[in-house]
């Protein structure tokens, strides 16, 4: 099962019929009975058109995804349109702006397990649905401080995504990695996939050590640029250092602390020395991590009251803004709780 959403832009109705049977077809394949599948067209359905009335195009990301032991559904509309202001009152049935029922935002609350909607005017919206196979069905406890999500797209036109992340759980801490092998395509996606399988298999805890194992074990390979944060809850440190372009940055409420890394390319070439960044690691820090798919010229204080937002929501607000469209994008942010 592939990290990767899937895209389509959407600009006409008549595209809405393939996007349903696609993701209805997903939902068959993961085990889906055929009246929860007839639940997601309709939730589908809702979203689109919605889309084509409303902001007149967008976009809609979907993928299959193992939650637990179970497999769900993950979708974010994202649009430029006129966006509103109260996302909870429009949410009830009845509500409606176009003289209709007003059944829409509701059907989708309803029928889907996790529903969340963020918007500003004149910014657009963003919305984020998950479906599991069963409508009742309880998420995971989360057993860790550290609540995430991630968007990784492909190049238009490109099969595999040259860009990776894992999150690996220590007892006392947890380790990210976030890599983009370089270029796109093929060479670009075995590059960062033996990244991850070096991070996973590295016993060391120190951040720049991690990256000479992964180093060491992609110079067959095209290459890639990565950072590391390691953890520790007893340090209650960020540890983190990197080679090449990826961003990350680091918000403690309205403030933000932005990690410069390295220049290089692991697998190729990397400088003999490598020092660690410490940073403070408290609860309620949000932090954000990107590869160049998306542009660096972004500030959380821009968006209304996106702190109060869900990872997944940060996340997609960030990339609706700011993909640059001409390479694989990947884009991480966690709260800490």
């Amino acid at each position: 099962m592939d990290n990767t959403f899937s895209s389509y832009k959407i600009d006409d109705r008549s595209l809405i019929p393939f996007i349903k049977r696609e993701i209805h077809n997903m939902a068959i394949q993961l085990g889906f009975s055929t009246h929860r599948a007839a639940e997601t067209d309709i939730i589908v359905s809702e979203l689109t058109s919605n889309l084509i009335k409303f902001a007149k195009h967008g976009e809609l990301l979907y993928r299959a995804h193992l939650l637990g032991e179970q497999n769900a559904i993950e979708i974010y509309c994202l649009d430029n349109g006129a966006g509103f202001d109260n996302a909870a009152k429009i949410m009830n049935d009845g509500y409606s702006t176009s003289n209709t029922l007003g059944h829409g935002l509701g059907s989708i609350k309803r029928l889907s397990n996790e529903f969340q909607i963020y918007s500003i005017k004149n910014w657009g919206c963003v919305q984020y649905v998950r479906i599991c196979e069963k409508i009742d069905m309880c998420f995971p406890e989360i057993k860790n401080q550290l609540k995430y999500s991630a968007i990784a797209l492909n190049y238009p036109g490109e099969k595999v995504c040259g860009d990776g992340y894992h999150i690996k759980y220590l007892k006392n801490g947890f380790q990210i990695f976030v890599g983009d092998g370089l270029g796109h395509g093929e060479h670009a996606y075995e590059a960062v996939q033996t990244g991850i399988k070096a991070f996973k298999q590295s016993i060391e805890s120190d951040p720049s050590e991690i990256l000479r194992d992964i180093h060491t074990k992609t110079k067959k390979t095209r290459g890639l640029v990565a950072t590391i944060i390691v953890v520790d809850y007893k340090l209650e440190v960020w540890n983190m250092c990197g080679i090449g372009n990826i961003n990350t940055r680091i918000y403690n409420g309205l403030e933000n602390k932005t990690y410069t890394p390295y220049n290089g390319i692991i697998g190729h070439n990397i400088p003999r020395t490598l020092n660690n960044t410490i940073l403070p690691y408290k609860k309620h820090q949000i932090i954000i991590m990107h590869s160049d798919g998306l542009r660096t010229r972004w500030n959380l204080n821009d968006m209304s009251s996106i702190f109060k937002q869900s990872p997944g929501i940060i996340a997609a607000s960030l990339l609706k803004e700011n993909i640059r469209g001409n390479d694989d994008a990947t884009i991480l942010a966690a709260k800490i709780t």
